[in-house]
């Protein structure tokens, strides 16, 4: 069984915000495959199907972002669900736009959802960290984050987000590697002899 939370912020208002790729994800892998629809529960949304056979509960926190660990806290807790077999999805502003990292535990680099998340119910679960760049000025973060993606993020952000919900049975077996190496080879550009024709 997998649990797969999403972070962002509720809201219209919040909705295309770069602090809510992980709802923007989540969203797209339940459309994907085939999830019921999200259902209020556990101080949040969460739908319910099957990634790579694998029953699997995904959840949006509507608590707010430096929330969020009461809201995993007490799905978690219904499911009996921990360590491994918890997979959240979250911005990071330290990883360049576009690219992303699988890892279990760890700090929280001053991301509020984590730090709530690591009050609520430890660290010692796992991380997939979609990076939307950092802006030029520590001030500017707060704003970075809770501005939307612009026009030019666009060009990068459907084709991840294809690639995270391609990718997503491989988080649900346990297969971190391969489901980074899988999104990776999705958005690498085509070299350029790629896309020549070749001789006859």
């Amino acid at each position: 069984m997998l649990l797969l939370v999403g972070l962002g912020n509720p809201g219209p208002e919040h909705a295309r915000n770069r602090h809510n790729v992980g709802f923007l994800a989540v969203d797209a892998i339940a459309a994907r495959y085939g999830f019921t629809a999200f259902r209020k529960n556990f101080h949040g949304l969460i739908a319910d199907g099957t990634l790579g056979g694998v029953r699997t509960y995904l959840f949006k926190p509507q608590t707010y972002m430096n929330r969020s660990g009461i809201a995993v806290q007490a799905a978690s807790q219904f499911y009996k669900i921990g360590g491994g077999d918890l997979v959240v999805i979250h911005d990071e502003i330290d990883l360049a736009a576009a690219k992303i990292k699988v890892k279990r535990g760890g700090g929280n680099a001053g991301h509020n959802g984590l730090r709530s998340l690591d009050a609520h119910i430890g660290p010692d679960y796992r991380r997939v960290r979609v990076g939307v760049g950092r802006p030029e000025g520590r001030a500017a973060v707060i704003g970075h984050v809770l501005d939307d993606f612009d026009a030019a993020d666009q060009a990068w952000l459907d084709p991840l987000l294809d690639a995270i919900v391609e990718a997503a049975p491989l988080l649900a077996l346990g297969d971190d590697p391969g489901f980074m190496n899988r999104v990776a080879l999705a958005i690498k550009p085509r070299r350029a002899a790629d896309k020549q024709p070749s001789a006859a």
